[in-house]
């Protein structure tokens, strides 16, 4: 490319560069150097130091946000990815019905998360929900508050997004129709049975998009905030606390230096996530 074409691409990018530093870049900053101080969000911030982070992690909800995290991410990325990835392969195969199985499957993801929420809510209702009275059905005396009791809440929370994995299945699928069909020729003539050819070639060939959906799956559960709220609250005690949870609070209670230093953290978390894996599964590289 002649680089008298340069100042055009800069002129066509200028707009992105410039909403990247206004939208992004600032926000971030202003998050980071705030962190450090003691701001209500209308005086000016006074600097303490490291003096957040030490009330944090002393913070005995912070520590159960932590804990509750990790469960999640270990989850989320091994059922939740895995049902995915599962769905992704079964429908690569076309069985019958499969466009039909796909559109369905699509359905919990254009309803929003507050009301997919709300669905749950009512489904795992102890005197109503679906549930309970299928459950009854065989035990009679059966009575579980799922959102209300221990250790209960925590699996409740969790199968409202474990087995609703679309985004994972769509990504993992495009990938693999785009697989060369000569790969799968080659393995057809060597002897390769259907199970042989996912295992040993389908999936390894896969590991970019699984990777991204690890990675988008996690993020989800770092950010998880609506279904907590309007589920759970966080309790029963700390069984489902989170951090965006203790983060809205916060603001809520005028400390947003606080509630800043819980965004750094977060940020931090979600770096950390997207460099383990994509050195995990060595998404730099190329997978042909």
């Amino acid at each position: 490319m002649e680089k008298r074409n340069y100042p055009l691409i800069y002129l066509f990018l200028l707009p992105s560069i410039v909403m990247f530093l206004v939208f992004y870049l600032v926000p971030i900053i202003t998050v980071f150097t705030t962190s450090f101080t003691e701001w209500n969000g209308f005086n000016s911030p006074e600097f303490v130091g490291m003096g957040n982070y030490i009330r944090l992690f002393a913070n005995k909800a912070f520590l159960y946000s932590l804990r509750n995290l990790l469960l999640w991410s270990l989850i989320a990325m091994t059922l939740h990815v895995g049902f995915g990835v599962l769905v992704a392969f079964i429908l690569f195969r076309k069985p019958k019905g499969w466009k039909f199985t796909r559109a369905v499957f699509m359905v919990p993801n254009v309803i929003s998360t507050a009301a997919w929420a709300l669905i749950y809510k009512f489904i795992f209702n102890n005197d109503m929900g679906i549930l309970n009275n299928l459950i009854r059905k065989v035990n009679p005396d059966f009575n579980v508050q799922w959102f209300y009791n221990s250790p209960y809440a925590f699996w409740a929370v969790t199968f409202t997004w474990l087995f609703f994995a679309v985004i994972v299945t769509l990504i993992v699928l495009n990938d693999l129709m785009a697989i060369p069909e000569e790969v799968n020729e080659a393995a057809k003539v060597d002897g390769a049975t259907a199970l042989q050819v996912a295992f040993k070639i389908h999936l390894p060939l896969c590991r970019n998009s699984i990777g991204t959906a690890m990675i988008l799956s996690i993020t989800s559960r770092v950010a998880m905030y609506e279904t907590i709220v309007l589920t759970t609250a966080g309790g029963p005690g700390d069984d489902t606390m989170n951090l965006p949870l203790i983060l809205v609070n916060s603001i809520m209670n005028l400390k947003h230096g606080y509630a800043n230093s819980i965004g750094v953290i977060m940020f931090i978390i979600g770096l950390a996530t997207l460099f383990i894996i994509n050195k995990s599964f060595r998404m730099n590289e190329s997978v042909y």
